[in-house]
């Protein structure tokens, strides 16, 4: 069948929830998608920060058919190997104390949720929650409601107990700080917000009011975790320790899996029964992370998003001192937004029609999410690619005026 064959098909059945672009893609190998027609491309948004040992990594692929083959499910009222391995593993190179395996992000963002209230109850708090401005945590109820206006939209009445202020304002925090507050919740690095770093010192200043006032900070590590800027998490750029860390995205190489983390001090009060999940760290999910995790140290992803992401905002920095369209490049590692002046999706659909998979956030960012393993020549070929759509930009922009 053809793309546009398979388009119109979804398009009778599914949900229409989702602005699919026509293509339907059917292998994945490293940092490559082949869609219906064969036609190959780059992918450098790798399913938004997910695939981040790139497609259908050969010992994330055998760890998935080994366990298939052995165990899929047994639900949570027993241990597998695999949960036993990954929690351990996840314990070792966070620096937290205690996991609890989730399905998704959003599922991640409602038990680290959930959790802190439960912490604040138990020492005669409320249960407010302050969110970021321009952040996102997920599309459930809760996590909307920490969220973006336009996603809560014909979804009301929200749920109560959250209130926003601006990111990377201290001041905005402190004149919401009284004894109803449970937890501050924030990304490191805003991702869905355009690729927002947090300010040094201002996460450092955030955690020493969360400590003065006994506020549970929790992380949303999501898409910038799992070696993606670098470090196997963003706080770890900041010598900043959340009380509690949501992960999901980049954890599974391609599997469905999440996860929140806490300290001791959160799970002291925590007791039997308080949550739960069906499929949430089944063996077959948490094979998979672990196989993906060893992958990263084994082949030393994490250096190589580091040095890859230097490279390539020193080559987009460039490429900005050339063409004036290119406002600013942000970002960590391989987690990079390019703010432009025009709408990101007219140059995202023109770099698509040239084989590279990006995408369009916040309006004006393009959102650069490459597998870690991406090669260089890849990376160039992007470059390439890029300053031609630049060029042909700037001259749609000039015919214009």
């Amino acid at each position: 069948m053809k793309n546009q064959d398979l388009h119109t098909k979804d398009q009778q059945f599914y949900l229409p929830t989702f602005k699919r672009i026509p293509l339907t893609f059917v292998k994945g190998a490293g940092s490559k998608l082949w869609d219906v027609e064969d036609k190959e491309y780059t992918d450098l948004l790798a399913g938004i920060a997910v695939n981040n040992v790139g497609h259908c990594h050969p010992k994330v692929v055998k760890a998935i058919q080994d366990q298939a083959a052995e165990l899929m499910h047994i639900s949570n009222f027993f241990v597998s190997p695999a949960q036993v391995g990954l929690s351990e593993l996840l314990v070792k190179i966070s620096g937290l104390d205690r996991v609890f395996f989730t399905n998704s992000g959003a599922e991640s963002v409602e038990g680290a949720i959930k959790i802190a209230r439960r912490y604040a109850h138990s020492k005669g708090k409320g249960g407010k929650i302050i969110s970021m401005q321009n952040s996102f945590h997920g599309r459930t109820l809760a996590t909307i409601a920490t969220g973006q206006p336009k996603y809560q939209e014909g979804f009301g009445p929200m749920p109560s107990g959250f209130v926003q202020v601006p990111f990377n304002d201290l001041e905005a925090i402190r004149k919401e700080i009284d004894e109803e507050v449970a937890a501050i919740i924030l990304e490191p690095i805003q991702g869905e917000g355009g690729i927002i770093p947090s300010d040094s010192n201002y996460l450092q200043s955030l955690k020493l009011l969360c400590e003065e006032h006994d506020i549970v900070l929790i992380f949303d590590e999501i898409q910038s975790g799992i070696g993606r800027t670098g470090q196997w998490f963003a706080k770890d750029l900041y010598g900043v320790q959340p009380d509690i860390m949501t992960l999901a995205k980049g954890l599974g190489g391609g599997m469905p899996i999440g996860a929140f983390l806490c300290n001791e001090k959160i799970a002291s009060s925590i007791q039997y029964g308080d949550h739960g999940t069906t499929f949430g760290g089944n063996p077959m999910a948490t094979a998979a992370a672990l196989a993906t995790l060893k992958v990263i140290v084994d082949e030393n992803l994490r250096q190589a998003a580091k040095q890859k992401g230097e490279w390539l905002k020193a080559k987009l920095n460039k490429l900005k001192n050339k063409f004036p369209v290119i406002q600013k490049v942000r970002g960590e590692g391989l987690m990079l937004g390019i703010v432009l002046e025009v709408p990101a999706i007219d140059v995202m659909q023109k770099l698509l029609k040239a084989g590279f998979i990006t995408n369009a956030t916040a309006g004006n960012v393009l959102r650069i999410v490459p597998p870690l393993n991406i090669g260089y020549d890849a990376l160039q070929n992007f470059l390439n690619a890029f300053e031609l759509v630049l060029i042909q930009q700037e001259n749609e922009i000039h015919e214009q005026s």
